[in-house]
């Protein structure tokens, strides 16, 4: 959805070229016209360009590159731990083989754009399975044969278990562990969730009812132990996943919700989403996709996992992404894109299948492609 916010990207192109030639030992540089993509999060403005310019004795050069920008007056999440989104993907760039676009610079001044960017290589010739509508009912994915929607599911839980793999102690991850919020594993994650869920709901927690009732019954049902803990993506889906002409994934975008945890919150967040982007918009499952027991048992087997807890934290995830719906509505309610007596935050295409999972009543009509 469309950021509030309209940059003068014309100015914006000056800004930057002006911040390139000082970090450049090179002259002509020059920032192409800005494309603004017309869907983008609340959370990160992202600008896409070509960055031309001559480095000192050589012939001149076009990179594409995108500055992703950290958000200011509209905020999804109760924290925005912006520069650790670009140290992660940087380390995971230069020390491990996950997948992540190669990061190119981190401004941490805010008055030369307005807020605090990262630069990162913008990564041409790449698809991404889309959001609005969802992947599972038009677009790329839905023209793929049977075998190469294996092939793209498979390689997105691939790139899964490498994250979970990750050594986080050697990759110096450790201060993703947020102690404000209790001990490291999902004390941690749930107490920063049930704070998340007060901030969203805004002092009227009773207008909420099938989030507060996934949170109390997260609460009453949570794992006593935390058999493991690892390196979480946090939004792991196959929209944040760029994929390659041979359906391969090429890049892991969107860290925001990086963070230690056990590595079945990140896989009960995947196959969430895999609910809300077929059952949540009454969408069959096209040939070729793996059903939800098939791609468990490919985790397993790829991970040497045993998978475990996964129904908790299918409803962990369901809790999350509702207080993100939650939030999102009331920025799109602030800014006039949604009508005031619009019932976003209670009826949701994420309420309607935590409906389901909790065995409550639906919300309200189910959601409309």
């Amino acid at each position: 959805m469309p950021i509030p916010e309209q940059r003068d990207l014309e100015a914006a192109r000056g800004i930057l070229a002006e911040w390139f030639a000082r970090d450049l030992d090179a002259t002509d540089v020059e920032v192409g016209p800005i494309d603004k993509p017309g869907l983008t999060g609340f959370s990160n403005e992202t600008l896409l360009f070509d960055l031309t310019y001559t480095p000192k004795g050589r012939s001149p050069r076009t990179e594409g590159l995108v500055v992703r920008t950290k958000p200011t007056a509209h905020t999804v999440f109760l924290e925005s731990d912006f520069e650790t989104q670009y140290r992660v993907l940087d380390t995971l760039g230069v020390r491990t083989d996950v997948p992540v676009p190669v990061m190119r610079g981190y401004e941490s001044d805010p008055s030369v754009l307005g807020s605090e960017f990262f630069v990162m290589e913008r990564l041409d010739g790449c698809k991404v399975p889309g959001d609005a509508p969802p992947y599972t009912a038009e677009g790329w994915v839905t023209e793929l044969t049977p075998e190469e929607r294996t092939t793209m599911v498979h390689s997105g839980l691939d790139a899964l278990v490498k994250i979970h793999s990750l050594d986080w102690h050697r990759l110096g991850f450790d201060d993703l562990s947020k102690p404000q919020y209790g001990a490291l594993g999902f004390a941690q994650q749930f107490a920063y969730y049930e704070a998340s869920f007060e901030w969203a709901a805004q002092g009227r927690p009773e207008e909420h009812p099938i989030v507060f009732a996934a949170l109390e019954w997260c609460r009453e049902r949570a794992p006593q132990l935390d058999p493991e803990i690892t390196l979480c993506w946090g939004d792991a889906r196959m929209g944040n996943q760029m994929f390659g002409p041979d359906n391969t994934v090429q890049a892991v975008v969107d860290w925001e919700m990086v963070t230690l945890a056990d590595p079945m919150m990140d896989l009960g967040w995947w196959i969430f989403l895999d609910r809300h982007s077929h059952e949540g918009f009454g969408v069959d499952r096209l040939p070729g996709f793996p059903t939800r027991e098939e791609q468990i048992a490919y985790y397993e087997q790829r991970s040497g996992r045993r998978v475990r807890d996964l129904e908790f934290y299918e409803v962990f995830a369901g809790l999350r992404f509702g207080v993100v719906m939650m939030r999102l509505a009331t920025l799109l309610q602030e800014f006039e894109l949604l009508p005031a007596e619009n019932d976003m935050a209670q009826n949701n295409t994420v309420t309607q299948n935590l409906a389901v999972l909790l065995d409550l009543p639906a919300p309200g009509a189910p959601v409309q492609l």
